[in-house]
């Protein structure tokens, strides 16, 4: 995109992610230098000196004594080196194993983090939110959009922490940018991917969608429309993406234009929040008989689903116009950078319900 342009380029086509495994690789240590002794001398005596006095013969037999044992020398030296080598390598062949051991555990560690917070937003979100028992569990139990969404999304987050790792990976062993491509492309596809669930939901229930039910309590206190707000978003990954002036000046201009179509979409969104009040609010309050206006404000109602609709249609042209800054390189770090963020809020939510709130609230005097 050009400097200071107001134009939204449409979405590149997006690749299918085939995950790409990088191990570092680490060779075994071997001796190379192995000495060659020759056996030891045989000393051949001639007849004549078995009548030779004892005294001379104990002479003769001390320097041979003395050569063997110079002899076996270098082969204790070799088959020390030997043992180190092998030592060398039993050890190289275990940090190996300790480090794919230490991928493999920070994995479970991070899909059991994620199935706790799914707990938990199954058991406390409706609480917390105030609703009271005949709420609690409606979206689950009685919507089967919601049901199927509710379902569809723990496989988003499980398959985007798998995306993560991938793009992290191949950012340290130094991916070619072809390839790194490929996983940019599927990174950008899995977003697309998630607006299109959020549609299929804000149809089946609305209100579900925009509350943020579905989100943990760190996420939903960014929440603005059914999702993050991309401005937000934009100042706070710039600054780890190493951006040259240009990109700079283009990122800037972005954003200004996210918070202008931010801002019109709240300002619709208070309208509308008006009109439904008055809508339930219209006749004589206090006859008891309610349902035409309930009926009218139901109409105005499926304006809230195409407010969701148009916040992540921006959600998405956001995220495609700023990789259409960015290199392949920098893209990748977008996504590594801003699926990390989205973990961490996570994250935070289960410290904060588990022990969080305790050990930093205030000391009672």
């Amino acid at each position: 995109m050009n400097s200071g342009s107001t134009q939204f380029v449409p979405a590149r086509g997006m690749g299918i992610l085939e995950p790409i495994h990088q191990m570092a690789m680490w060779g075994d240590f071997k001796g190379s230098n192995y000495l060659e002794t020759s056996p030891p001398m045989i000393l051949e005596v001639d007849a004549k000196l078995d009548n030779q006095s004892e005294d001379t013969s104990h002479g003769t037999a001390e320097p041979a004594n003395k050569y063997d044992q110079e002899a076996s020398k270098p082969t204790d030296k070799a088959l020390r080196r030997l043992a180190q080598n092998r030592e060398a390598a039993r050890k190289s062949r275990l940090r190996k194993k300790a480090y794919v051991q230490q991928l493999e555990n920070s994995k479970l560690k991070l899909i059991q983090l994620e199935q706790e917070l799914d707990r938990a937003r199954q058991q406390g979100m409706y609480v917390g939110g105030g609703m009271d028992a005949c709420q609690i569990g409606y979206s689950a139990a009685t919507n089967p959009g919601i049901v199927t969404f509710e379902r569809e999304y723990g496989h988003w987050i499980e398959e985007q922490n798998r995306q993560i790792m991938d793009i992290r990976n191949a950012l340290r062993n130094n991916m070619r940018d072809m390839e790194l491509r490929i996983l940019v492309d599927a990174g950008m596809r899995h977003y697309s991917d998630l607006f299109d669930m959020k549609a299929a939901a804000a149809r089946a229930d609305v209100f579900y969608l925009i509350s943020g039910m579905w989100k943990t309590p760190a996420e939903r206190f960014f929440f603005w429309i059914g999702g993050f707000r991309p401005s937000e978003l934009l100042k706070v990954l710039s600054p780890h993406l190493e951006l040259t002036e240009t990109q700079r000046l283009d990122v800037g201009n972005l954003r200004q234009l996210c918070q202008q179509a931010e801002d019109a979409l709240t300002q619709g969104m208070e309208k509308l929040h008006y009109i439904i009040a008055e809508a339930i609010a219209g006749g004589s309050l206090g006859e008891g008989n309610y349902l035409p206006q309930l009926t009218a404000a139901a109409e105005k109602l499926e304006s809230l689903a195409r407010f969701v609709q148009q916040a992540d249609h921006l959600r998405q042209q956001t995220l495609q116009q700023m990789s259409g800054l960015l290199t392949t390189h920098q893209a990748a770090h977008g996504l590594l950078a801003l699926g990390e963020y989205l973990q961490r809020l996570r994250a935070l939510s289960t410290l904060w319900s588990s022990h969080g709130h305790e050990r930093l609230a205030p000391q009672q005097q």
